[in-house]
């Protein structure tokens, strides 16, 4: 099985709830790190603009870069759920080598020589049965979590959005929904 997660880009409204969920649940204090970020694209010039967000954490891939550059071995993924993870104390303070490698910039540092931190999806509750806290955080319900063939037959298939880069290389475990609507 493969946990994922779902985004409606439809849905959100960029209000940073599953950021500030995710910051406090897991206890990441205020600055540079942040396992789960919201990014505001824009396009096009008044009065034909076009708007959208995108919430995005680890990704927790089928294929992760971040395993593979890891010089130390201090990332794997889980056999049962899929989950990938790190071991902070065989990590390089400083190394970075995951975050150059994950075209989704999911490995996060509290500062220049910090060790890599990133969404373990709320392993804690995941233990427990319970959804990751952005998940159930998200006022408009534009994020889900699950086993991905079970969000595939909730929501389809789409495997991109815009703003998200291409999921060949890694196959990402997320699901879209993405936004509708002429681009300019």
């Amino acid at each position: 099985m493969q946990l994922g997660f779902y985004f409606d880009q439809q849905r959100c409204t960029g209000c940073y709830t599953c950021v500030v969920a995710c910051k406090q649940w897991n206890q990441v204090s205020p600055g540079p790190a942040s396992w789960r970020r919201v990014l505001t694209l824009e396009e096009g010039k008044f009065p034909h603009v076009w708007l959208a967000h995108l919430s995005l954490a680890c990704c927790h891939c089928v294929s992760p870069a971040c395993i593979t550059a890891c010089p130390t071995s201090a990332i794997r993924k889980r056999e049962k759920d899929g989950i990938v993870v790190v071991e902070q104390s065989l990590c390089i303070p400083g190394c970075r080598s995951c975050l150059h490698a994950c075209p989704y910039e999911a490995p996060q540092f509290r500062s220049e020589n910090s060790r890599m931190e990133k969404c373990d999806f709320c392993l804690d509750r995941i233990e427990e049965g319970k959804k990751p806290l952005c998940v159930i955080s998200c006022p408009l319900r534009a994020l889900d979590s699950g086993p991905v063939q079970e969000l595939e037959k909730t929501y389809g298939y789409i495997k991109s959005a815009p703003g998200f880069p291409s999921p060949a290389q890694t196959q990402p475990s997320i699901l879209f929904r993405p936004k509708a609507g002429p681009r300019p």
